[in-house]
């Protein structure tokens, strides 16, 4: 129809309006209640529908496709009295109080001439090809569709709202219904100067009226910087910029929605808030960044969501978001709105962690799976247990097996597919960082395991997550690991870097970690990890060496300790690489600067000295260098010493169970090897259950066999003093600097002697840097030496024995040293002093300067 000014009436000029003449009752009905100010469909009659469904379907019958401008006089200027025809629009009456507008869906009268200064008509809908790529789910810029928009006449409302019965735009000063296009898309036209700065949807279904904002008004919510630092695979704070984010946007509440998906033809958004139907939620690219957004109003913190991605081939997916900060509780896989409001309590921890470099401090660690910890708690009750028990064994750190999400328990967490969330099985993210904060409260850091190496090939999750390899290597070779049917990350592709190093640091600054102990490390490292000749492709120089994971391991550490001053970093690292933990700045031999990690697994002395003591001690001297060895290359690195949930898995029995012997024997040779352990250069690490010689293998399904403490049972005092020589292990550990400070220094070890197989003796001196010394003396024989000489620096005027591990309270013979025992001017092992002690069977005696 060709509207007329506001001044020139249907009513004055004496003319018919056409759309009032022809309303049902029903129709008219409706117009009286908006004329009071009600929406249509706010009341339904039963068994009848409402007048907001009817009215819709009428006017879409009625409308045209053209729409004329029309002079733009100020918003409520010339409207007609109450009582008075309002401007036709097709689309029912507007309610008191607003300026009437004519949105150009009805029929012009025929007598009706366009008045001088009027434009051609003008189509305020979606165009056809818009149309059918929104209905498809390939539209890359929804909002440049959607929502309000300047156009010759006015300003074009368009909405796309499935299963609405009606949609009317709400303003301040002005209420019109917009005409149904079918298909769900509502348009009109408005004769306003400009877009308003803002104005809500009354959108009708069913039985009832929505009052939203419209999530196609909003600008984006990530500005240049963003777009540049993710181009760049530089944005430090990802997960800031991709995600679920709750927040206000132009003054309005709700949810901003970001994905990296570069390869999809289109983005949709499905969740708990749409019923899943994702139709009416395109995302709009951001250019070429491959990053797509869509601003929600309304909605926050618990809803779930995915993303519903249009593959190249047309096809579609739902995917998890690979940013998710919550997710649902395996095997349920959608992804949780969340925002922490957790108020951290370790301001004394957090402060004083950077005080000493993990190398040249006090670190022995507690290796805990938590779900089988103790099975059944959740994070908040493991916080009212776990920090008081690690406490009490004087442990300084623990080390959590994975927490992030992962789909299959058995995995242990080690096939992650939410790795910026925390696993739901025990608790929310803030009911994680409770417990850490529970444990920093009590003196116990955390480190936990990290798992960039590789992920699981869930159809819901990262696997060819928008239709082609995208976090994953385009080349199967690349992509496909060997070991666990994974699939590897691409390291080379800058997105994927970013991706891996934003997360190392998201745990350290969100949660708190202290650090990050990597898994699998060497499976990133070389690219012919467990492949064949024929099954990799050798580097651009010819070589073995995985280039891309070098370049990422060594940002990700020089990330982490930039940005987090006292965090350290683990490698699990099973090869002889050069420089795991040298800076990565310093060149090696090899031509690689350092990877940058703070510490690396010694893999090799657990593999040696674990078959030591697996030997019955008649053989063990035929074995005696596999204890010894370790010193040949204990400064190449800085190392920690793991006894893991690997070595007591899976067939390889229990710590105490690899003993050989009777029971008595078994746990001797238990408590000597921890001592031997604690004594040896390198941090500790002991796994849950070996600290109180559990005879079973771990099992995530049961976790330790805490009821061997129970005082009710018979062989309990036995069991419990294995966790008494733990205990005073780590305190007397913690107070001798000689155990720890030199760790990574030569001049911080001395060999008394290294060669006493016959006897299955070792013994060496440890030093503080201020010289103190500590001697530590292993036996692995079940024989008593009596009168047993050792050779002694001569100006150490005494020694005096500080541990034992054959004492009665620890469930030994009780055959000590308790006196002090002075030198002799008899030289002995090279050295012009000796003492004489007496070594008890399977014992390890730590001495220091009376």
């Amino acid at each position: 129809m060709t509207p007329r000014p506001p001044s020139d009436s249907p009513k004055k000029n004496g003319a018919k309006n056409p759309a009032a003449a022809k309303k049902t009752p029903a129709e008219k009905a409706a117009v009286k209640k908006a004329a009071e100010g009600k929406p249509a469909a706010e009341k339904t009659t039963a068994g009848k529908k409402s007048a907001a469904k009817k009215a819709p379907k009428k006017a879409t019958r009625k409308a045209v496709t053209a729409v004329a401008k029309i002079p733009e006089p100020a918003v409520g200027e010339n409207a007609p009295a109450v009582g008075e025809n309002p401007i036709p629009s097709g689309n029912g009456p507007v309610p008191t109080g607003s300026s009437p507008v004519p949105t150009g869906t009805g029929p012009a009268p025929a007598e009706s001439s366009p008045p001088a200064g009027f434009e051609a008509p003008v189509f305020a809908g979606v165009g056809p090809a818009d149309r059918q790529r929104l209905l498809d789910g390939t539209h890359h810029d929804p909002h440049g569709v959607l929502g309000a928009h300047p156009v010759p006449g006015g300003v074009a409302f368009r909405a796309f709202r499935p299963y609405a019965l009606g949609v009317t735009v709400v303003t301040d000063d002005l209420r019109a219904e917009l005409r149904d296009d079918g298909d769900g898309f509502f348009s009109g036209l408005l004769p306003l100067r400009a877009v308003p700065e803002s104005y809500r949807l009354l959108v009708a279904y069913e039985g009832t009226v929505l009052e939203t904002e419209d999530a196609y008004r909003f600008l984006p919510t990530l500005g240049d910087l963003d777009l540049h630092l993710l181009g760049e695979g530089r944005h430090e704070e990802l997960w800031r910029a991709l995600g679920a984010e709750p927040m206000e946007r132009q003054g309005v509440a709700g949810t901003r929605f970001t994905v990296w998906a570069p390869n999809a033809l289109g983005v949709r958004l499905a969740g708990t808030f749409n019923f899943w139907d994702s139709t009416g939620y395109p995302m709009r690219s951001l250019g070429s960044s491959g990053v797509w957004e869509l601003f929600v109003p309304a909605i926050g913190e618990g809803e779930l969501y995915k993303f519903d991605i249009t593959r190249p081939d047309g096809s579609r997916t739902q995917r998890a978001d690979p940013m998710a900060r919550r997710t649902e509780a395996p095997p349920s896989t959608s992804s949780i709105v969340h925002a922490s409001h957790h108020v951290w309590q370790d301001e004394d921890w957090m402060a004083k962690r950077a005080a000493r470099p993990a190398h040249e401090a006090p670190f022995s660690v507690y290796e805990v799976h938590l779900p089988s910890w103790r099975p059944g708690l959740t994070y908040r009750q493991l916080a009212d247990q776990l920090p008081a028990y690690v406490s009490d064994l004087g442990f300084t750190h623990v080390e959590l097996m994975p927490v992030a999400e992962h789909p299959f328990g058995g995995s242990w967490g080690y096939q992650v597919t939410g790795f910026y969330a925390p696993t739901a099985r025990l608790g929310t993210p803030d009911d994680f960082k409770y417990l850490v904060d529970a444990l920093h409260r009590a003196g116990v850091g955390v480190l936990m395991d990290w798992v960039p190496a590789h992920f699981p090939r869930d159809d819901w999750a990262l696997a060819e997550f928008d239709g082609r390899p995208l976090y994953e290597h385009a080349d199967p070779l690349r992509a496909d690991h060997p070991d666990w049917g994974t699939l590897e990350f691409d390291y080379g592709r800058r997105e994927v870097r970013n991706f891996l190093v934003a997360n190392a640091t998201y745990w350290c600054e969100e949660f708190h970690i202290d650090g990050l102990r990597v898994d699998a490390v060497a499976s990133m490292l070389y690219l012919d990890y467990s492949r064949e000749p024929g099954q990799w492709v050798p580097n651009e120089h010819g070589g073995r060496e995985n280039l891309d994971a070098v370049a990422f391991l060594q940002e990700m550490n020089a990330t982490v300790y930039r940005r987090n001053p006292g965090v350290v970093t683990i490698a699990e690292e099973s090869t002889a690489w050069d420089g795991v933990t040298r800076a990565t700045h310093h060149i090696g031999p090899g031509g690689f600067g350092g990877l940058g990690f703070g510490l690396k697994w010694n893999m090799g002395w657990m593999h040696d000295s674990l078959d030591y003591v697996s030997h019955e001690p008649v053989h063990r001297k035929y074995h005696h260098d596999e204890m010894t060895f370790s010193m040949v290359y204990a400064y190449s690195e800085n190392y920690v010493l793991p006894i893991s949930h690997d070595e007591v898995v899976h067939g390889k029995r229990s710590l105490v169970s690899k003993m050989p012997g009777d029971w008595w024997q078994q746990r001797a040779n238990l408590r000597a090897y921890l001592a031997f352990m604690w004594a040896h250069p390198g941090k500790q690490l002991l796994f849950m259950g070996q600290e109180f010689a559990q005879g079973a293998e771990w099992s995530e399904a049961h976790g330790p066999d805490w009821w061997l403490l129970d005082p009710a049972y018979g062989a309990e005092p036995d069991h419990r003093g294995v966790r008494d020589l733990v205990r005073d292990l780590n305190t007397t550990y913690r107070h001798e600097a000689a155990l720890w400070e030199r760790d990574t220094d030569p001049a911080g070890f001395a060999w008394i002697t290294g060669d006493s197989a016959d006897d299955n003796v070792f013994a060496f001196l440890r030093h503080a840097a201020d010289g103190t010394p500590l001697l530590a003396v292993s036996h692995f024989s079940p024989a008593v030496r009596h009168n047993y000489r050792l050779g002694v620096p001569e100006d150490i005027p005494a020694w005096h024995e500080i541990l034992n591990t054959d004492n009665l309270r620890y469930g030994g013979g009780d055959i000590t040293n308790p006196d002090p025992v002075k030198p002799e001017p008899q030289g002995w092992h090279g050295r012009p002093a000796s003492i004489q002690l007496t070594l008890p069977p399977l014992a390890t005696v730590w001495l220091r300067p009376a």
